[in-house]
């Protein structure tokens, strides 16, 4: 029997996006169906490292997956995060899940560690908006065009959003701004580093390890 459309397109998504995407949904179904509620899924190192309270880890991961209540900004909030991440995973990490994994463990560390300098308690969006910078960075020839007002080069992309959000809500959006920077030093140390010095500092372990081997094999043939 042929599959309906949704499950088609659903299982045509790279696995790491369609986990992801899913994960986020459920999360904000349960909370509006009022199973979960946002104090227990955000994140912050007293709650998690502290001590003297009951450490909860789960909000290691939570803080990744709650994109707020069911609404349009939601809506707009996962589209961007699965289309992006979807593009990233279906084309410079096809066959590659660790690979991408990886990437998102790199963002996610440093967006937990920076997230203190800016008191954000959700990081999904922050995380998203980093892979969206890498996506843009890497395809500089393709041209977008933004609510058909205008079209940019793809590098554009983040500032235009940024731009855009900083309209919409008449705030900095500092989430934006972290996503941007943790995305810069990735695209830095995987896609400019190495063609200056030869090697990726950002490579997952196992790349090092294939990279070690190489460097000696050519190494003893000298």
């Amino acid at each position: 029997m042929d599959a309906i459309p949704f499950e088609a397109w659903f299982f045509e998504v790279p696995p790491v996006t369609r986990y992801w995407t899913t994960a986020a949904v459920a999360t904000s179904i349960l909370v509006q169906c009022e199973v979960l509620t946002p104090y227990q899924l955000f994140f912050s190192f007293r709650t998690v490292v502290h001590l003297t309270v009951y450490i909860q880890y789960w909000r290691i991961l939570t803080t990744f997956l709650y994109f707020g209540p069911l609404s349009l900004d939601f809506i707009f909030h996962i589209f961007f995060m699965s289309r992006y991440s979807r593009m990233l995973e279906d084309s410079f990490f096809r066959n590659k899940t660790l690979d991408f994994l990886w990437l998102l463990f790199y963002s996610s560390f440093s967006l937990l560690l920076l997230s203190p300098l800016v008191s954000l308690p959700f990081l999904g969006s922050p995380l998203s908006f980093s892979l969206v910078y890498i996506w843009a960075r890497r395809n500089p020839s393709i041209r977008l065009s933004f609510l058909g007002l205008f079209v940019f080069s793809a590098p554009y992309l983040p500032w235009v959003l940024f731009g855009f959000s900083l309209i919409l809500n008449n705030a900095l959006p500092r989430g934006d701004l972290l996503g941007i920077a943790v995305g810069h030093v990735y695209f830095f140390f995987e896609d400019i580093f190495p063609r200056l010095y030869g090697y990726r500092p950002l490579a997952p372990p196992w790349r090092w390890q294939v990279w070690r081997r190489t460097r000696q094999q050519h190494e003893s043939a000298q």
